[in-house]
């Protein structure tokens, strides 16, 4: 059953369990494939949360940079959760690969997904302009790469206050 979602939101407003729910519901086990980095405590931290809230029904796999053999090496074993996007491409400019040509190929890898994906990203459209090239540059590529991932997705999902808001 190839399904792919793209669950969305602003910081803190439940997608990452949204999704985690969401993906069960399509199967188990499930895959969790995460993009974050732990450049210090705090972050630490975060993944240790993140990790105690998913139980046996999870295998993690952690992938920042390349998502697409990610989710190869993981298809046909269930439904996949990637949490989050928005930090995968945060990894792409910090390395200065070419996240358009990575976004691309992971639009075009979709498509070709037996088992379920469900994305997890930042919505950034809705918040101050930044004051710096590098942070306007983030925001318009996590935009860009939202959107791409939006059009390819079958449902789109906004999390508002912890609650999922159907968009497509």
């Amino acid at each position: 059953m190839q399904k792919s979602i793209l669950i969305t939101g602003g910081a803190r407003s439940g997608k990452s369990r949204i999704a985690e729910a969401r993906c069960l519901e399509l199967g188990h086990p499930a895959t969790y494939i995460a993009t974050a980095q732990a450049w210090d405590d705090e972050m630490r931290a975060r993944i240790a949360e993140h990790q105690a809230r998913r139980g046996s029904e999870w295998v993690t796999v952690a992938e920042p940079l390349n998502l697409v053999a990610a989710l190869q090496a993981s298809d046909g074993a269930g439904p996949r959760l990637v949490d989050c996007l928005t930090f995968w491409l945060t990894n792409l400019m910090l390395a200065d690969q070419d996240w358009r040509a990575a976004g691309q190929a992971l639009i075009t890898a979709l498509p070709r997904q037996v088992s379920p994906v469900v994305f997890v990203t930042n919505e950034v459209g809705m918040g101050i302009v930044p004051d710096n090239a590098l942070a306007r540059a983030f925001r318009d590529a996590a935009g860009t790469l939202n959107q791409w991932v939006a059009a390819a997705a079958d449902e789109v999902i906004l999390a508002v206050s912890g609650l999922p808001v159907k968009v497509k």
